[in-house]
């Protein structure tokens, strides 16, 4: 499966942003989907992921309550809400993609991932 992660952008503290993740090539509903984030001299880190049924889902707890993953399976695309953004949230955000037999499944681990996209940049200003 191919991912391309869209959405970045400069915006200012507080305000909300949305990022997107189209896939091509997989049947989408197989596929876990997760975002992770890397910011410059820091390692890679999970956001958020909802599993093909887009019921389940996870987020890390820096983000609870301020950002949503939601996926659209007719689309074949994932999104990223993100609220009242925060300076420290500025980062490289990469969209990401496992294949499970099982609808149900989410994963938080970035080797638990097998595809990715190539990442877009969301920076924060204070």
């Amino acid at each position: 499966v191919q991912l391309q992660a869209s959405g970045g952008g400069l915006v200012q503290t507080g305000n909300s942003l949305t990022l997107s993740c189209a896939a091509s090539g997989g049947t989408f509903r197989r596929y876990v989907m997760g975002w992770f984030r890397q910011a410059p001299g820091k390692e890679r880190e999970f956001v958020a992921a909802v599993a093909g049924n887009g019921v389940n889902k996870d987020s890390a707890d820096s983000v609870k309550g301020r950002f949503t993953i939601v996926r659209d399976n007719s689309k074949n695309t994932v999104y990223l809400q993100m609220s009242s953004l925060k300076p420290e949230d500025t980062a490289i955000y990469y969209c990401a993609a496992s294949w499970r037999i099982h609808s149900n499944v989410v994963l938080t681990s970035a080797g638990s991932y097998s595809y990715w996209g190539q990442g877009t940049l969301v920076t924060v200003s204070s």
